[in-house]
């Protein structure tokens, strides 16, 4: 947390600025979107929910995004500067599982602010006690999503500039999380699927449940996906760090 706080503009950037400017394009994108199609409901929810859907949403796909710490992990591997962190008394996962969980949670406790200001200025549906819950759910499932950028970053000990993965991967997630659109959206049978992945977990599942789209069941079967999850990645990420440790030349830096 402080040497994040140590290079303040950035860190302001990264935690006031980039959330204010993407809510500002949210809020107009999708007044636009109903004032362009003349409806007042799509799929059975005003502009009032997708708005606040938008917000949150927005707000929830930054905090799980995880391609920083990907980048570097992987760079650490490519380059050989891994050997120094081979030495040390802790392992390499729980070195950028640290970094990662501090600077997600310094920059969450301020960027909070401005879907919370959004909410207050255009009136926006939220159960506020479902609110802390939902941020709990995130934070479990960024266990997750840390431990598979791990096990991509892993893959930096078989092949060489392994980046244009990540960019893949995070398509995906980007598409499954619910982020792009709600999963509302999709028909009943791949919306209920994508439902019991863990990816749902990052955005639409912790949104869905503040703004009232589904109930209880539907965010406890959140927590049962994201352990599942965690285990399967955990399981996964033990296995190809030891086989690349195994393989591993340390010729580098």
């Amino acid at each position: 947390m402080l040497t994040n706080l140590e290079y303040r503009l950035n860190f302001l950037t990264d935690a006031v600025l980039q959330p204010a400017v993407t809510s500002m394009i949210e809020v107009t994108l999708w007044f636009a979107l109903f004032a362009g199609a003349g409806v007042a409901e799509i799929n059975g929810f005003g502009l009032n929910a997708y708005l606040a859907y938008a917000i949150w949403s927005a707000f929830m796909a930054r905090l799980t995004s995880t391609w920083m710490y990907e980048f570097r992990m992987a760079e650490e591997i490519d380059s050989g500067s891994i050997n120094s962190l081979l030495t040390r008394p802790f392992s390499f996962f729980e070195y950028y599982m640290s970094q990662f969980m501090g600077y997600k949670t310094i920059t969450t406790v301020v960027s909070l602010l401005v879907p919370l200001l959004t909410c207050w200025i255009f009136d926006l549906t939220i159960i506020w006690d479902r609110l802390l819950p939902a941020l709990a759910l995130v934070f479990y499932y960024l266990l997750v999503v840390q431990t598979l950028s791990f096990i991509v970053a892993t893959l930096a000990f078989y092949l060489n500039r392994i980046h244009a993965l990540t960019v893949a991967k995070n398509m995906g997630l980007w598409l499954l999380s619910g982020e792009l659109v709600p999963l509302d959206l999709f028909p009943e049978g791949i919306k209920n699927a994508l439902t019991w992945l863990p990816f749902a977990n990052a955005v639409y599942i912790p949104v869905g449940y503040m703004t009232g789209r589904f109930g209880p069941d539907l965010f406890l079967r959140g927590w049962i996906t994201a352990t599942y999850g965690l285990i399967f990645f955990g399981l996964l990420a033990v296995l190809s760090w030891k086989r690349g440790v195994a393989r591993y030349a340390g010729t580098g830096a």
